[in-house]
């Protein structure tokens, strides 16, 4: 009678327990999964941005609106670089992409040639080339002509042009984009043509790239060559038919009699008013 007394105290007991588990199915602290820290955390929820440079000349507002009416989680940022640090923008990480201004050097890069820029001369304000639409570059050999690089680029050139100290070739979206005042520019024949391309880090050539690089070469949105377009769409459900059972069409009396004469021989019928 006692061991069947204590039995039942013991299964009173075990009710206290959650599930009515014993002591040793309850998990320890120790053994609790533990939460993952803030850094890691942190690091899976970034989203994924795009950035790209682009040296002075180039517009690439049509590009960044392509983008965001394609791809809607993956916003852009974009910033001007020099012509000098147009490739160290991709080699210190501070842009994934970057439109340069050829040549460059190609080592550890995938260069994509885009479109040629259209050069220019520019003069001091009142010069004898502003009589003129188009200059041959033969036709200067006389005058004084400036090295941009050495000077620091193209605006603080175009400063030294504006003093009537020479002249200097730059590309025309170039000279349009700083516009400096007392200085005139000209289409020029003869020189040299600069070229933009778009180039990036070899090694980095993801999906998201690949959608950039198609939109800036001119793919549409249903291109097979375009990532976003090779993902799989949601099936959309057959609309039921709403039609009743088809339903047969009475026949049309024949209005007219067969022509008694089809299938004779000419002359089986006189010819005439019926």
């Amino acid at each position: 009678m006692a061991g069947f007394m204590d039995w039942e105290f013991a299964e009173v007991m075990l009710q206290g327990y959650p599930g009515g588990r014993y002591c040793e199915d309850v998990p320890a602290d120790n053994d609790s999964p533990q939460n993952p820290s803030p850094s890691e955390a942190s690091e899976e929820e970034a989203a994924r941005v795009l950035r790209f440079a682009y040296v002075a000349g180039v517009t690439p507002g049509k590009w960044v609106r392509r983008w965001e009416e394609r791809v809607l989680d993956i916003p852009l940022q974009t910033f001007m670089s020099d012509d000098g640090a147009q490739l160290e923008v991709l080699r210190d990480g501070s842009a994934d992409l970057s439109f340069v201004r050829l040549p460059v050097e190609r080592e550890g890069l995938s260069v994509i040639p885009l479109y040629e820029e259209q050069p220019v001369v520019v003069a001091p304000k009142g010069h004898e080339i502003s009589v003129f639409e188009e200059v041959a570059l033969a036709d200067l050999a006389e005058e004084s002509f400036l090295d941009v690089a050495a000077l620091g680029g193209p605006e603080p050139a175009l400063q030294v042009v504006a003093s009537g100290a020479g002249l200097i070739i730059l590309p025309m979206s170039v000279a349009r984009h700083f516009n400096v005042k007392d200085t005139v520019a000209r289409r020029l024949t003869g020189a040299p043509v600069t070229e933009i391309a778009l180039a990036w880090p070899t090694g980095s050539t993801d999906e998201v790239i690949e959608e950039f690089i198609g939109i800036v070469r001119g793919r549409t949105a249903q291109s097979s060559r375009q990532p976003s377009a090779q993902q799989e769409k949601p099936r959309k459900e057959p609309k039921p038919d709403r039609r009743g059972p088809a339903v047969k069409k009475p026949k049309v009396a024949q209005r007219y009699a067969p022509n008694p004469d089809k299938g004779r021989g000419k002359g089986s019928r006189k010819k005439g008013k019926r």
